[in-house]
């Protein structure tokens, strides 16, 4: 079924600088989203185009992974100009209209700064590498070789193998947490603070939102290039590496998530806070301490406004316990900080593959997950396709793109699975991304889920987001209250938000079975609008599989 898109209404736009707060944040992988001039990539005046499907979601902003200039060797998060526009996105003119279309939409325009390494092209790193004495020899993470010319420590790479590579200029060994392509840069260095501050401000004044700040935890490293210790088996997770993965061996105590980092977050933020609601989230990538990190990166305002860490984009399955135990623990950790959650992005398998896949009514499962993410105290995060149900494309391996993927498959596949093109017309070629052959492969099985299908169907998955969204918006506890945990059983979750005077009780079934979670003598009233159809009776809620239920306290 089809119908017209129809753009959410909004709010008076007068200035809240709090927008952020509970804010929907729609992500936007643009080489993947719409290609509007034939090469098979996508590109800035492709969202453009799309914009007005991104407002009908009823999302509050967008945010858009990195399209300056680059080598590509990391598809954009090798930055070698941090204030131009790559040409095979557009220009910088190109993002001028698109953020001047997102707001006359009523939509913030948020990007990515990748501000832990550039790329080994970058005018900054080939000054440093030329000698030990050039004005930019310090602003990148520099050593020399141990006396038997191997790396300064145990240091690991996310990618694989060592952190250091051996630059053959300086006869020295240059710090790379990713790619040996992306060398990091050398924050106790205040000159390179102040160069990332300036290309934050560029931004700002061009008229941007906010940012998603890459690898945030990564900013800085110890001078002291003390080892990392062993971590021991039992304590090993693949939150943030996969589990074939040997960097998961070690405690990383020395090569981030280091102390100095508040400082210059603390500078950040000021920057932020001369322009009128701008705003940043974090991203944070610690498996053993990332809550932890989250709280102390968002505390008191000072700092970025929000973080997200990996509690929901591992691969262990969501259940009742892990969402209680995690939003329990950042209360306890963060009570003044703010997370912003999320099941997905460019770099996870799809939620559709990674969990909904054994499941009796995978389709269902995923309106209760989605419903679930958009009901926690929080702000939320939701990559393109989801909304869709677009599962983990399977790929050949002359088909990857991703360095990542092919140094560790087949084990690990890599990211390119998730990163497939949007698909938009079930009829046209490539699913209406494009004319030409893309990028990555258009899989067949997401054609049969493309947006001119879905659209208007009110059973599909598209328009349930678009539905629960509104709902969400009618309801302020939703997006800014705070929660309360109901104890409830086995696959349910039951939680309070409270702002002002309004109390939302929100009780969700995770399993395939009927469900029944007891709210005692209170009274409640149902609230409409969600597209569930839990029942109330006498002091609880009984629900179907992968069902909800929403009502008021009154």
């Amino acid at each position: 079924m089809q119908s017209a898109l129809k753009v959410t209404s909004r709010p008076d736009p007068a200035i809240d600088r709090d927008w952020w707060r509970g804010a929907v944040i729609y992500q936007i992988y643009p080489r993947s989203y719409q290609d509007s001039n034939g090469d098979g990539i996508g590109d800035l005046k492709g969202i453009v185009q799309r914009l007005p499907y991104i407002a009908s979601l009823g999302v509050d902003a967008i945010w858009i992974s990195p399209f300056f200039k680059s080598p590509m060797k990391d598809f954009g998060y090798d930055v070698s100009d941090y204030c131009d526009v790559d040409p095979m996105f557009g220009t910088l003119a190109d993002f001028d209209a698109l953020t001047a279309e997102a707001h006359r939409l009523g939509l913030k325009v948020m990007i990515d700064e990748v501000l832990s390494h550039t790329a080994d092209i970058h005018p900054w790193f080939k000054e440093s590498r030329s000698s030990r004495t050039n004005a930019k020899a310090d602003w990148y993470v520099w050593a020399d070789a141990k006396p038997d010319g191997t790396p300064p420590n145990n240091w690991l790479s996310i990618f694989g193998g060592s952190a250091w590579q051996w630059d053959t200029s300086r006869q020295q060994y240059y710090l790379h947490n990713f790619l040996a392509e992306q060398p990091d840069l050398n924050f106790h260095n205040t000159e390179v603070q102040d160069a990332l501050l300036d290309v934050t401000r560029f931004w700002l004044e061009r008229g941007v939102d906010g940012f998603r700040l890459d690898t945030i935890n990564f900013y800085f490293h110890s001078q002291g290039l003390e080892n990392n210790p062993p971590l021991p088996p039992e304590e090993r997770n693949d939150q943030t590496a996969p589990a074939v993965n040997p960097y998961n061996y070690q405690d990383h105590l020395y090569d981030k998530s280091r102390p100095e980092n508040l400082g210059f977050l603390e500078r950040f933020r000021a920057l932020l806070d001369e322009y009128p609601a701008q705003a940043a989230v974090g991203e944070v990538g610690d498996s053993q301490r990332g809550l932890e990190v989250v709280a102390a990166y968002t505390a008191g305002g000072k700092r970025v406004h929000m973080c997200y860490s990996f509690d929901f984009l591992a691969p262990e399955k969501i259940s009742a316990a892990k969402v209680r135990s995690v939003l329990e623990a950042f209360g306890k950790v963060a009570s003044d900080g703010w997370s912003c959650w999320a099941f997905s992005n460019h770099d996870v398998m799809r939620p559709a593959s990674r969990w909904a896949a054994g499941e009796a009514d995978p389709a269902a499962y995923l309106k209760v997950i989605s419903a679930l993410l958009m009901s926690l105290r929080g702000s939320v995060c939701i990559y393109q396709g989801e909304e869709l149900g677009l599962g983990e494309a399977e790929l050949q391996f002359e088909d990857l793109q991703d360095p990542y993927g092919i140094r560790f498959w087949p084990e690990f596949k890599g990211r390119d699975g998730c990163r497939t093109p949007m698909v938009w017309d079930a009829a046209a070629r490539n699913g209406g991304f494009s004319t030409a052959k893309p990028w990555l492969p258009v899989p067949g099985k997401h054609l049969s889920q493309a947006v001119n299908v879905q659209q208007g169907d009110t059973n599909s998955l598209l328009e349930h987001y678009r539905r629960f969204l509104a709902f969400r918006r009618q309801h302020p506890a939703l997006a800014k209250g705070d929660i309360d945990f109901i104890e409830s059983e086995g696959d349910t979750v039951a939680f309070t938000r409270r702002e002002g005077n309004e109390q939302v009780v929100c009780v969700f079934n995770l399993g395939s079975k009927p469900a029944e979670v007891a709210l005692g003598s209170q009274a409640l009233q149902p609230l409409p609008g969600h597209g569930f159809s839990g029942q109330s009776g006498a002091g609880s809620i009984r629900l179907g599989a992968y069902g909800a239920w929403f009502g008021r306290i009154d």
